[in-house]
């Protein structure tokens, strides 16, 4: 009698069992790792970043819960809610101002300003990760590209891809036109009215109808003149010729 050869499915799991246990001694040493840095990872924003990253190679998310040995050892549950809390207080605070739309650049800087020198230093990707939990928990945060960096919208506002396209187009002046959309989107002028229209309607754009030439819809979220200025819709108007 001829033996029966190994068969695949044999094979497959034995393979399993060997991944299994290299993850498991992986995730024991990325936890002893954890207990001797914590200090580190707490406090030092580039750590943090690299020990997410190492997280991430074996699925550990340590923001997944709010209990558990992440959250214990490190205390990183408590870190990003409370810079949470604060992203929701800064963006709440300006958004008479910009709409509900506010750079990742300016974000930062006015939270680390009300953390006050001695508090723990915060990086923009300690930011995005606070944002990420905030849109999960689906009251109107997400984040759009523009440039090299990111627009944060604190406001359920419906925000398509044409949306996206004409703030990526005002990010350079912080305003845009119609003709200039219609130029660099080779759009029809009806699509960019539409767009902009939306824009104003949720109090993501402020127009100049005396601006020289042709209207201008500014996006305040990208003007930082007027960010920095505690100015009202109308005064915006008046500093504009």
């Amino acid at each position: 009698m001829h033996r029966r050869g190994v068969g695949a499915g044999a094979i497959a799991k034995k393979k399993l069992a060997e991944m299994s246990k290299q993850l498991e001694t992986f995730k024991s040493n990325l936890e002893e790792f954890a207990s001797k840095h914590k200090q580190e990872i707490r406090k030092n924003p580039q750590f943090r970043v690299q020990f997410q990253e190492m997280c991430a190679t074996i699925g550990v998310d340590p923001l997944a819960s709010g209990k558990g040995f992440w959250s214990e050892m490190l205390g990183v549950g408590d870190f990003y809610y409370e810079l949470g809390v604060q992203i929701v207080e800064v963006c709440l605070a300006l958004k008479h101002r910009n709409g509900g739309l506010i750079t990742l650049d300016e974000l930062h800087q006015r939270v680390l300003k009300g953390r006050g020198k001695y508090a723990q230093d915060v990086s923009q990707d300690d930011l995005m990760r606070a944002i990420k939990k905030l849109k999960v928990m689906g009251n109107g945060f997400g984040m759009i590209p523009v440039g090299g960096s990111y627009l944060v919208q604190s406001v359920p506002a419906e925000l398509n891809m044409d949306h996206t396209v004409v703030l990526q187009l005002a990010e350079k002046k912080g305003y845009v036109t119609v003709s200039e959309i219609k130029e660099s989107l080779k759009w029809e002028k009806e699509r960019a009215c539409h767009v902009l229209d939306h824009l104003l309607k949720e109090g993501l754009a402020w127009l100049d109808s005396q601006a020289s030439g042709e209207a201008q819809y500014w996006l305040p979220a990208l003007f930082s003149e007027i960010i920095s200025r505690d100015v009202t819709p109308e005064e915006a108007n008046q500093m504009t010729p």
